[in-house]
């Protein structure tokens, strides 16, 4: 993956939000770093053309996002799919789960994330 040009404040922000991931984040992160999930790289608050996702896959062009309550309101709903069109359009595929979905049902998440990174079959969940 080529490297792109990061503004110092996007760079700064990521690593900020790397120092205080939520409850969801934390579960998510502990199963999929270090290539745990079907060996798949996964990076957290990677910024990527001006945003900076929850999690992304670069060799799978795949971007995580998890969502609390406050993503359920209309005007933070319609802002997600814009960022999610701008990053689909540079052929990221963009994957929303609700923190509760985390919380609740990680092994459920993590055989969507395998799936959808095109590994199919069931997930290998440590």
């Amino acid at each position: 993956m080529s490297h792109c040009r990061v503004a110092p404040v996007n760079r700064g922000n990521a690593r900020k939000m790397r120092k205080a991931m939520t409850d969801a984040e934390l579960k998510l992160w502990n199963e999929i770093r270090a290539h745990r999930l079907m060996g798949l790289p996964f990076r957290r608050q990677m910024p990527i053309a001006g945003y900076i996702v929850d999690f992304a896959c670069p060799s799978k062009k795949l971007v995580i996002e998890l969502d609390g309550s406050q993503h359920g309101r209309a005007e933070v709903s319609a802002l997600d799919s814009i960022r999610a069109e701008k990053l689909e359009a540079l052929g990221w595929t963009v994957l929303r789960f609700w923190n509760d979905d985390v919380l609740r049902e990680i092994d459920n998440v993590c055989q969507h994330i395998v799936i959808e990174a095109g590994l199919g079959g069931a997930a290998e969940v440590d």
